[in-house]
């Protein structure tokens, strides 16, 4: 009995003593790495256990030993973007990750907007014909939950096929393609989100405890069988263990689940950015699209409050926002179609702000000011470039109050940057609101071809009560 239990012991330390050096998943052949930065190599393997990082870009070998906790690390500079490049790994075991890019990678992350592929009955038969490109390549994280932090995932890096582009976020791929085509460098594109979840589960649980008031705005999300509520349930699955992998920025498609709690989605979504900045030790850009047009939220005007807060968040540093109010082809479903618009006007802000482009079109005219003329309100807007114009006829969706708060339509005139604005049943207006409903499409846009921004001029409280049948 006694020489079996120490032939137990020898097999078991025989195995535990050469085991593998092993990888994350997101350090895998046909990645994409960051350009001109320091990445990080890491894995696990035995305690004091010597590993190398070979890598095709550099002549040198860098070395390090497992730690007691059988993990290992190294900070490797890449290169200028380029390509490709084979990585050896080695340790008792070797490794060798082929077919290794330089180039930008992004984050693409949210909630089903986001999620949409062209599989979901996107037209882009064209699109998807002629995606086959060596320079774009996709991390599809697939879904799923944890109660803690996890240091990996189960997905691969895959090179842009039609079949793959067909799978990916249709939004992420658009962007993508954009930005290759216009820097001409690899672009990595890294997949991570879930229909239906609210931005509390892309939080750390950590600060979503931390502040009483998005404690309690967690405790209102309605439970659901088809996504998960609970706070930081996809942020430790699926966002966590990416944090040692190096990215250009991130991109940001969601607050339809959050409409119900409108009035914390500021301090929501912009301490979600800060811990995610964190956690990659850097102020990442983080550009974000507003949500669209949608009639059948149950309540009134909850998604106006959502966008009024998401405007607030572009101010916030080193993000972005898209308008795209113009870009629905159907108010009654909450997945509009045209999503290669939106990835382009996301690659405009990439190209402008993060990579210096000039000339493209990424100022979405703003509320600015306004001022009483009479029974006339004339409303002057920032960013409005070379003018305002419309698209048919006379600017719709403007609405006017007087000191009794009720609101009447409006009618409106352009005049340069400014729009006036009156009605006859208002004698003395003293507030304005432009779009200010869950599914107003308004006609107003920029010389340049962008949306005007909804807003509202005074801070009433706003009608939320639950929509007539």
């Amino acid at each position: 009995m006694l020489q079996k239990i120490f032939t137990a012991v020898f097999v078991f330390l025989g195995f535990t003593a050469f085991a593998d050096v092993r990888l994350p998943a997101i350090l895998g052949s046909h990645m994409v790495l960051q350009q001109n930065s320091t990445v990080t190599f890491w894995g696990w393997c035995e305690p004091g256990e010597t590993v190398t990082v070979r890598p095709g870009w550099d002549t040198a070998t860098y070395t390090t030993k497992g730690t007691s906790a059988a993990t290992w690390q190294l900070h490797i500079q890449t290169p200028k973007a380029g390509g490709p490049y084979a990585i050896v790994v080695k340790g008792t075991n070797t490794i060798q990750l082929d077919d290794v890019l330089i180039g930008e990678v992004w984050l693409c992350s949210g909630q089903s907007n986001m999620e949409m592929n062209v599989g979901w009955g996107l037209p882009y038969e064209k699109d998807v014909a002629e995606a086959t490109n060596q320079k774009i390549r996709f991390f599809y994280i697939p879904r799923t939950t944890s109660l803690y932090p996890q240091d990996d995932v189960k997905a691969r890096w895959m090179v842009c096929t039609p079949d793959e582009m067909k799978k990916f976020s249709a939004v992420g791929y658009f962007f993508g393609k954009e930005v290759t085509g216009k820097l001409n460098v690899p672009v990595g594109l890294i997949n991570a989100n879930w229909g239906g979840t609210p931005a509390e589960a892309w939080t750390p649980d950590s600060v979503v405890q931390a502040n009483a008031e998005l404690r309690q705005a967690a405790g209102k999300l309605t439970p659901s069988n088809g996504w998960p509520i609970r706070p930081a349930a996809t942020f430790n699955a699926m966002i966590y263990p990416l944090q040692n992998f190096a990215i250009a920025g991130s991109l940001w498609y969601q607050g339809e689940s959050n409409t119900g709690t409108a009035s914390t989605y500021y301090p929501l979504l912009t301490s979600m950015i800060q811990a995610w900045r964190k956690g990659w030790n850097k102020d990442f850009p983080f550009y974000f699209v507003q949500i669209a047009p949608f009639a059948d939220y149950g309540n009134q005007n909850v998604a106006a409050l959502l966008r009024e807060q998401q405007t607030k968040i572009a101010g916030y540093p080193n993000t972005g926002m898209v308008v795209i109010h113009d870009l629905v082809d159907n108010v009654h479903d909450i997945h509009p179609k045209m999503k290669k618009e939106v990835g382009e006007r996301l690659a405009n802000l990439a190209l402008s702000r993060t990579y210096g482009l000039s000339g493209l079109p990424i100022h979405y005219p703003q509320y600015e000011s306004m001022q009483v003329e009479g029974d006339k309100i004339r409303i002057r807007f920032a960013n409005a470039g070379a003018g305002l114009v419309t698209k048919g006829g006379e600017p719709t969706e403007f609405y006017v109050a007087g000191e009794d708060k009720v609101f009447h339509p409006a009618k409106a005139k352009i005049s340069s940057n400014s729009v006036v604005v009156s009605s006859k049943e208002v004698k003395k207006p003293v507030a304005v609101r432009f779009g200010f409903s869950n599914a107003a499409m308004p006609n107003l846009f920029s010389k340049e071809g962008l949306p005007v921004n909804i807003f509202r001029t005074d801070n009433w409280e706003v009608d939320t009560s639950a929509v007539k049948k």
